[in-house]
């Protein structure tokens, strides 16, 4: 089976923002602090603009690039996997 590739933008974009979400997300359940709920609010308006600038950008990139656009593609759908569990974050967040 052929390894999926991803481009660079698009990969540290997701991993970036999932790593600094859950950090928050973790921190918040940890310490219950009123600063984190703040913080993590303001980390989603500014990680979701970013987002959805390099995801425009993949997607851009796929619909123009013939040659090798498979991973800009992947990316494009690895960034849009940043939805769901920004949703399951705030279940976790309101259940607590």
């Amino acid at each position: 089976m052929e390894k999926l590739k991803f481009s660079a933008t698009g990969k540290n974009t997701f991993l970036i923002s999932w790593i600094i979400g859950t950090v928050i997300l973790l921190l918040y359940v940890l310490t219950k602090s009123w600063i984190l709920v703040w913080a993590g609010f303001y980390y989603v308006l500014a990680a979701a603009i970013i987002n959805m600038i390099i995801f425009f950008h993949e997607l851009l990139a796929f619909v123009i690039d013939v040659a090798d656009h498979k991973p800009h593609g992947n990316s494009a759908l690895l960034i849009l996997l940043n939805v769901p569990i920004a949703a399951l974050y705030f279940l976790i967040f309101f259940n607590l």
